[in-house]
C-alpha cells in the first residue's frame, strides 16, 4: 500500500474516505489509535493508504476534487 494523504484534519479524512468509497477504491486509514498515546489532542497525523494498483486513480480523483494540494509527494518517505 502507498500513502495517499497524511493529515490530522478529520474533516479532510472523512471527505477523502467518502470520495474513495464512492469511486470503489479500497483504502485504509491508519494511526487512528494513536490518540490513546497522544491523549486525544489530534497532533499525530492519520494516514490514508491505497493499494499500489489504485494509487494513480486515487491521486487523479483527489486532484479532480480540488484537493490535490493535500496529496503526499510521489516519492515522499513514510
Amino acid at each position: 500500500m502507498e500513502e495517499l494523504i497524511r493529515t490530522n484534519d478529520m474533516v479532510l479524512i472523512s471527505f477523502v474516505e467518502a470520495l474513495l468509497k464512492d469511486a470503489g477504491i479500497a483504502h485504509l486509514v491508519v494511526d487512528q489509535n494513536m490518540s490513546v498515546i497522544e491523549g486525544s489532542l489530534g497532533v499525530l497525523p492519520r494516514r490514508i493508504l491505497v493499494g499500489r494498483d489504485e494509487i494513480a486513480g486515487a491521486r487523479t480523483l483527489l486532484e479532480e476534487a480540488g484537493i490535490g494540494n493535500e496529496l503526499r509527494p510521489r516519492d515522499a518517505p513514510s
